[in-house]
């Protein structure tokens, strides 16, 4: 078989190393360079999920915006959540390419460290889908540090209040509305098993652990 570079999905598209680019948190997609692929022109459904209702957190962009756009492509009406103005553009791209694939779409901006705010995701979704069969908790926050001090102590509390509380408060009040057989689906991010330098982990942790046990 002729070794085509161009089919290759290892080799056909960027690759780092990448510009070194900064931007406040939250960011926008329209700044990134190279822009992300979110599946926008690859990604072919073939029916999987048709019919189904999905509540997808973290939608406007990155992983949240590859499965609301893999989703709606295999036949799923989707509600996006996100976070706040600044991400009010890719928010709208991710629904223009649900409503494009032919299903319904609900955006809802918020914070869902707040239980009432997912408590009104989950009411949204009932009240206009009609159901949820599935929940992808997908949105996250993080920040890099190079030490334990360097840690605030609210960003620490936001770390888990948008991590961990916040995927309890929206499975709490998606949970009485999901028939058996519905999906729940928690992220989680590759540094939890191959850190960065940068993030003060359980790498660092482990390291410390062994200097102690040798001296």
């Amino acid at each position: 078989m002729e070794n085509n570079r161009s089919n290759n999905p290892a080799t056909k598209y960027p690759v780092p190393p990448f510009p070194v680019q900064k931007q406040n948190v939250p960011g926008t997609e329209a700044e990134l360079k190279p822009l992300a692929d979110h599946g926008e022109f690859s990604y072919k459904g073939t029916g999987k999920l048709a019919g189904k209702k999905a509540i997808i957190t973290g939608a406007d962009s990155g992983i949240g915006k590859a499965v609301a756009i893999a989703f709606a492509r295999e036949g799923a009406d989707v509600l996006i959540s996100y976070l706040d103005d600044p991400e009010d553009q890719d928010a709208q791209d991710t629904a223009a390419h649900v409503l494009e694939a032919g299903r319904e779409v609900i955006v809802i901006k918020g914070d869902i460290r707040s239980e009432e705010h997912c408590k009104y995701i989950v009411d949204q979704a009932v009240s206009k889908f009609g159901q949820i069969d599935i929940l992808v908790n997908n949105a996250a926050f993080q920040m890099g540090r190079k030490t334990l001090q360097e840690i605030p102590s609210d960003e620490w509390q936001k770390t888990f209040d948008t991590n961990i509380t916040a995927m309890f408060y929206l499975c709490k009040a998606a949970e009485p509305h999901m028939k058996p057989g519905s999906n729940i689906i928690n992220t989680a991010s590759v540094n939890a098993y191959h850190p960065t330098p940068v993030l003060y982990t359980m790498l660092q942790l482990k390291q410390q652990y062994k200097t102690l046990r040798q001296t």
